[in-house]
């Protein structure tokens, strides 16, 4: 497994986002891509639940990762659309696994599935995305030094 890197400020990735997931990004070997990640009280819609948002979040980027595996970081995705099951409630304050995979690949676009699964890998919330692929710097101006870009140890 390579382990992917994380940013400063992300949502998803950021270690020093407060508020964020602090998420762990793995490539397997199959192509596809491993997160983890405990979601906190912070987290929350729902006393004890994962609010349904961040498990969009979560899913969006785990889906969008799996382009590193064939690409590295030379091409990006931005969402294009996202859409989401809700199976079962998600806790918090447990550590959690989203898998995501491209499902297909195209000059301009791909498309990908996931799924967050609870502790026992029950699925809790499925997920098919499709990405607009383009370079970083069309996308934004990301600084990989400001931005703290690198692989972080567990």
């Amino acid at each position: 497994m390579r382990k992917q890197p994380n940013s400063k400020m992300c949502f998803v990735c950021g270690m020093k986002n407060v508020a964020g997931l602090k998420a762990f990004f793995y490539e397997l070997d199959d192509g596809s891509v491993m997160a983890k990640f405990t979601p906190q009280e912070i987290h929350q819609g729902y006393p004890g639940r994962l609010h349904g948002g961040v498990a969009a979040a979560i899913l969006d980027e785990t889906i969008g990762r799996a382009l590193m595996v064939k690409y590295g970081e030379t091409v990006w995705g931005v969402t294009a659309e996202l859409r989401l099951r809700f199976h079962k409630a998600v806790p918090l304050g447990e550590e959690l696994r989203v898998i995501g995979r491209i499902t297909r690949d195209t000059r301009r676009i791909f498309e990908g599935e996931g799924e967050l699964l609870l502790p026992d890998g029950t699925v809790a919330v499925s997920a098919y995305g499709k990405y607009i692929k383009l370079p970083l710097e069309q996308i934004s101006d990301f600084d990989p030094e400001e931005q703290e870009w690198r692989v972080v140890p567990d």
